[in-house]
């Protein structure tokens, strides 16, 4: 087997010109039409997602700008007076190319700046490409920034980023940025399939759908999984590659057999859906792509009840479309969204839970116990009332235990959407209460002999934002642990309603204690300057003024 045949896809696959990238189209043109009327900025700045072609669009712009024929969108031949053949294999002597993840400090970046001193040595430009250059330092920040700005006539720069954010505004402002963004589903597809056919590779379509999905809009992901697929083919030349065999190899859930787990999760079968998960594990289920895939199909359904029948797209075969359109019958979003929150908690569970197996079953029966909680309807609550006094001392001793659950889970759910009361007749009392505005809610607090909760609202809480059934708050480090719970509890009991607490970085405001303070101290200050004052410490000069107190005529 030759060299050539048996280098890495995404390697050999590597566009060579312009007209090679995937999904990129916007930008190459408006690059190369710049470099064809000699307006180049001092600095390119390239932010993108891993695998979207960021260095690879580098070494394209330092090849277009020392390669006409490059810039026409030809592949130049391979004459030794051509420059292109050394930029793509990174050993061109004018074209440098550093990892600001590895040489990070502002040593690195002076021998840079040194370098730039000195012309080209065979080609037009001199080009420094520093990849992943949000990992300088701020002292190489700093270092780089006036040669950034007025950088000599025959030196650019090109820098790459997956974290712009993290790049100090003054180097921003002296680049031109270009933001490379994720490549749609169907153009990774159609190039994967290019290349497997250029391979001879026997895989099928669904296969390589599949593929593409799961390279999360990055190309060269993609073409690593291809890469990683075909090695099956070696092993018997006559085998095609399906869908089944590359959720094997990514740990992937069949979509079909995860819609009908879901499906028996909402019917309240917990026997059933704990069979059906284990046989997705004992086919290879990595359980963080179970949870992924688990919030998919959540959105699916939460689509197909707001927007109607769900178009046959990448993501779901017709099959699966169908099943969908089965389970969402007997759904809706109030239920979906507690799922969703659920399941992303989950997600953040397993970073501290050894057992992945045992956390997916934990998962699936929160989410059955939540479920039957909330098929707990009044008429059964009556019904029970009803019995004789030994069975309703039992129910309630059993309702107890589940409403005891609830709040648990509510616990773990801050900021979300609150389960269901079971009590509706202290819904129908309480749901005439009206909370207008942040005082009605201390004056309530007080009212109903919540000490502590009126307590962290005026000393704690920095109020932000407040309206009907939403309210946006800071707090210091004094705040009760169990604050957040209380006051959603108490949001419910007193209006009926569920309402939306949201945490704001904003630390501007100051809390009512604070306001007290400062106005007292306003209110000190201006009595200082009053007449009555003056004259008073005229015939008193050792007095201080301590505290004023206002009284009602």
């Amino acid at each position: 087997m030759n060299n050539f045949k048996s280098k890495v896809l995404a390697l050999k696959y590597r566009p060579k010109i312009f007209g090679d990238l995937i999904g990129q189209e916007i930008i190459s043109e408006t690059i190369s039409n710049a470099i064809k009327i000699g307006k180049t900025p001092n600095a390119y700045l390239l932010t993108g997602i891993r695998g979207v072609g960021k260095t690879t669009t580098a070494r394209l712009i330092a090849k277009a700008l020392n390669c006409s024929k490059n810039l026409k969108g030809e592949k130049c031949s391979e004459k030794e007076t051509c420059h292109c053949r050394e930029i793509e294999n990174s050993n061109h002597i004018d074209v440098l190319e550093m990892d600001a993840a590895s040489k990070t400090g502002i040593d690195d970046v002076r021998e840079l700046i040194e370098n730039a001193k000195y012309n080209p040595t065979s080609a037009k430009y001199k080009i420094f490409i520093i990849d992943e250059v949000h990992m300088l330092s701020k002292q190489a920040f700093n270092g780089l920034l006036k040669t950034l700005e007025e950088p000599p006539e025959k030196l650019k720069f090109i820098l790459a980023t997956t974290e712009a954010r993290k790049i100090p505004v003054t180097i921003l402002s002296r680049c031109q940025r270009f933001d490379l963004r994720r490549v749609d589903l169907e153009k990774i597809f159609t190039h994967l399939k290019k290349i497997s056919n250029i391979e001879k590779g026997k895989i099928s379509d669904s296969a390589l759908k599949l593929l593409a999905r799961a390279s999360e809009g990055s190309v060269r992901d993609g073409i690593s999984l291809l890469d990683r697929a075909l090695i099956f083919q070696t092993l018997d030349e006559n085998k095609v590659i399906e869908d089944s065999d590359i959720r094997k190899m990514l740990g992937l859930a069949d979509k079909s057999k995860l819609i009908n787990l879901i499906g028996s999760v909402f019917t309240g079968n917990e026997k059933e859906a704990l069979e059906k998960l284990k046989d997705l594990s004992d086919n290879g289920l990595d359980a963080r792509n179970f949870l992924n895939d688990f919030l998919e199909l959540l959105y699916f359904l939460g689509r197909r009840i707001n927007l109607g029948p769900i178009q046959k797209d990448m993501f779901l075969s017709e099959g699966e479309i169908n099943l969908i359109e089965k389970v969402s019958n007997n759904l809706n979003m109030q239920d979906l969204s507690l799922f969703w929150q659920l399941t992303l908690k989950a997600i953040e569970d397993l970073k501290i839970i050894s057992s992945e197996e045992i956390a997916l079953e934990m998962f699936l029966m929160q989410l059955m116990h939540v479920k039957n909680l909330e098929d707990y309807s009044q008429e059964n609550i009556i019904r029970e009332e009803k019995n004789i006094e030994i069975q309703t001392s039992k129910k309630k001793i059993n309702q107890n235990d589940e409403i005891k659950s609830v709040n648990f889970i509510k616990d773990q759910m801050k900021n979300t959407e609150q389960i269901k009361s079971l009590n509706t007749k202290e819904f129908e009392t309480n749901k005439k209460l009206q909370i207008t505005s942040f005082s009605d809610l201390i004056k309530f607090a007080e009212e109903k002999k919540e000490i502590q909760l009126k307590y962290d609202l005026e000393r704690n809480v920095k109020l932000i934002k407040f309206e009907q059934g939403n309210i946006t708050i800071n707090f210091n480090e004094n705040l009760n642990k169990n604050f957040i719970k209380k006051l959603s509890q108490c949001f419910y009991e007193w209006t009926g309603q569920r309402w939306i607490i949201t945490l704001s970085k904003e630390n501007t405001q100051k809390t009512l204690h604070e306001q007290k303070i400062d106005k007292r101290k306003n209110f000190l200050s201006e009595e200082k300057n009053s007449e009555v004052f003056r004259e008073m410490i005229s015939k008193f000069p050792d007095a201080e003024l301590v505290d004023v107190e206002e009284k009602d005529e």
